[in-house]
Parts: structure tokens; C-alpha cells; sequence
């Protein structure tokens, strides 16, 4: 059986995290993606050089992808261009907004020429308002959504590990393609979609806005949950690390009774349900590190599993190499084979495998 994606044809003028995420995705599932490159290759390329010499960026968001290389500012390149869009089925593209106007592949020329193509623009504020000319990167827009201020520990603001801001811009991206392709199967037409960072991120803090629009601006806590208590890190005898999340009165109840030996805490006046516990946080933390401190991390580990309590070890990157549950893929790269964690869906009537990644200019 095919990829869901085959025989379709997406150009992607694209660099750095944020398009490459979203087509990165349509690759994986058959599409055949023609990466246009400016004459010095993706900025992402140059990134670092731990994947086999390689960026570890590039290797992992450019899997199964054609590199052409294209200066769009010449005549040579905006015909090659034209060649590939006349084939194409989605446009992808996250220069700066105007940019492709400027080219002469403004969306209305798009639409008039193509009308059954897909275009996708991805942009750091969106192509309307006082911010749509400032350039954006992942670590700009966590600052400036407020992202940042919510992020770390008590004493200072801090980036989320990750470039958050790009994956969940490149994953939005991925699902309006999917819509479009839908829609067009219905309608025959193709569909125009904007997407910025800015807008996928300030939609993902609904919560925190909506606290602090209600009064209770969140607090940064660390390694703890601001609206559920116990919610965080508590250390064992031998001073192993254990996240622990209780998410209802209920398992409150049955951590009380079965790990702290308090039954009584239970539907105690001070603890008996999670705002009060939230209210009295320091008192309800003091008690459970107590409870955790006198038992060694396997006899915690036990008593949390005969409990039902949700917990997890608090690992580094050493830990995740090795985690019993990471599953991996292999890919192809100019300098050889690496692996890379597996893409979370799993189609269990499909052996999906994965392109290799291209040399610049790389077919």
C-alpha cells in the first residue's frame, strides 16, 4: 500500500525550523517536496555539525526532500521556478511577507495561473499589522508572546528548551495543508493560508492569558504545575528525583492513605480538595517531601505503583538516549546513516520508511 501523499508535489522556499517542520511531515507521507535553496543553502544548514558533521536541524527536518538550488532574484531563477509551480501542488514558503509579491509570485498571480494550488505562507507576525515587517525567530517570539515570563523557575524568565514557537507553527501548518487538500478534493479548488508564529503560540497560552485575565496572572514555579497541588518534584532518601501529578481529589485520597500513611489528610479542612491544596501549597509540599524523604527511590517507585499515582523520573539527555521507550528511525545523509527519535503516528497497516536527506543542490 502507498503513502496517503504520493504523487503529489509540494516547492518549499523555505529555511531554518518552522516551513521545514511542516514539510519535513509531507514527505514522510509521500509527497514528493522540492526544496528551493538560495546559492548558500538553508541557514539551517549551518546550524551546528553534531549529526555526522552535519546539522542536527537540517538532518532532521529535511529527510526525503529535493534540494534545488534557485536565485530567485534572476530571470534563470524565477523561469525554473514557474517550471516547478506549474506542477506543484502546495506552495509552501516562509520568507519575509512580500517578498514572493516582490518576485513577481504574488498570491493573486498564484491563484489566477494555479487555481487548484495550495499555497502556505508562514510569517513571524502575520502579513497585517504594525509587527508584520519585523523579522521573527523562535526565541523572539517566545519573549514577546509572554511565553518567557511564564517559563523557568522562580527568579527569572526562560526559553522553553526547544524551539516550541517553530515546531507548533510547523505542525499548524501541516494540519491547514491536510484541511486544504481535503477541501480541495471536494471543491477541485485550491486554498490560500496564512499562518504566523506569533498567532499559533498566543493560541496555545489561552490558559495562562485567560488566568491572568481573571485575576490570577501565573506565577514561574519551576518543575511544578501553577493550578494542581502536588504537581512536582520531591526527592527520595537516596536523593533521586521523582515528578509526581495528582490529578484529582480521589488520587489525593489514595496518596494519602497508601504512600503517606495519612489517611486523614484525605478530607482534611486544609487538604481535602486541589484549590485548597493550591492555596496551601507550601504546607502540602512540606508534607509530601517529608513522605518521600524517608523512603529509598525504589521502595517510592513501589508504593506510587501499587497507588495508581502518575510519576516520572526527571531525566537529561543521557537518559532520554537510552530510555527504554524511544523508538528510532535511520536516514540517509551525505555522510551516512543517522538515527533519529521515530515521528509519533504509527499506521498499523503501513511500513512507513523515510528519504534521505539532500546535499545542497541534492536530488
Amino acid at each position: 500500500m502507498g503513502r496517503p501523499l504520493e504523487g503529489l508535489t509540494v516547492v518549499a522556499i523555505e529555511q531554518a525550523v518552522a516551513a521545514p517542520f511542516a514539510t519535513s511531515r509531507l514527505a514522510d507521507a509521500g509527497a514528493r517536496v522540492v526544496k528551493v535553496e538560495r546559492p548558500e543553502g538553508d541557514f539551517a544548514r549551518g546550524y551546528d555539525a553534531v549529526a555526522a558533521g552535519q546539522s542536527s536541524y537540517f538532518v532532521w527536518l529535511n529527510r526525503g526532500k529535493e534540494s534545488h538550488v534557485l536565485d530567485l532574484t534572476t530571470p534563470q531563477g524565477k523561469a525554473a521556478l514557474t517550471d516547478l509551480l506549474a506542477e506543484a501542488d502546495v506552495l509552501v514558503q516562509n520568507l519575509k511577507p512580500g517578498s514572493l509579491e516582490r518576485l513577481g509570485f504574488g498570491r493573486a498571480e498564484l491563484r489566477a495561473r494555479y487555481p487548484k494550488l495550495i499555497t502556505c505562507s508562514i510569517s513571524g507576525y502575520g502579513e497585517a499589522g504594525p509587527m508584520a515587517d519585523r523579522k521573527a525567530y523562535d526565541l523572539l517570539i517566545q519573549a514577546e508572546s509572554g511565553l518567557c515570563s511564564i517559563t523557568g523557575g522562580p527568579t527569572e524568565p526562560s526559553r522553553v528548551g526547544v524551539s516550541i514557537v517553530d515546531i507548533a507553527t510547523g505542525a499548524t501548518a501541516y494540519s491547514a495543508i491536510l484541511e486544504a487538500l481535503i477541501k480541495r478534493g471536494v471543491t477541485g479548488l485550491g486554498s490560500d493560508i496564512s499562518v504566523s508564529m506569533f498567532d499559533v503560540i498566543a493560541e496555545w497560552l489561552t490558559v495562562p492569558l485567560l488566568n491572568h485575565e481573571g485575576g490570577k496572572t501565573p506565577q514561574r514555579v519551576g518543575l511544578a504545575h501553577p493550578s494542581i497541588a502536588p504537581y512536582g518534584v520531591f526527592y527520595t532518601q537516596d536523593q533521586r528525583p521523582i515528578l509526581i501529578s495528582i490529578q484529582s481529589d480521589r488520587e489525593w485520597r489514595d496518596l494519602c492513605e497508601q504512600f503517606l500513611e495519612r489517611p486523614d489528610l484525605g478530607r482534611s479542612a486544609e487538604f481535602e480538595s486541589n484549590v485548597l491544596r493550591v492555596q496551601n501549597r507550601s504546607a502540602t509540599d512540606a508534607i509530601v517531601a517529608e513522605a518521600f524523604g524517608k523512603k529509598t527511590s525504589d521502595d517510592a517507585i513501589a508504593r506510587l505503583n501499587a497507588a495508581g499515582i502518575a510519576f516520572a523520573a526527571v531525566n537529561d539527555m543521557q537518559g532520554l538516549s537510552g530510555h527504554p521507550q524511544l523508538r528510532r528511525i535511520e536516514v540517509q545523509t551525505p555522510r551516512g546513516i543517522v538515527a533519529l527519535p521515530a515521528p509519533a503516528p504509527i499506521f498499523a497497516d503501513e511500513t512507513r520508511d523515510y528519504g534521505a536527506v539532500p546535499s545542497l543542490g541534492g536530488n
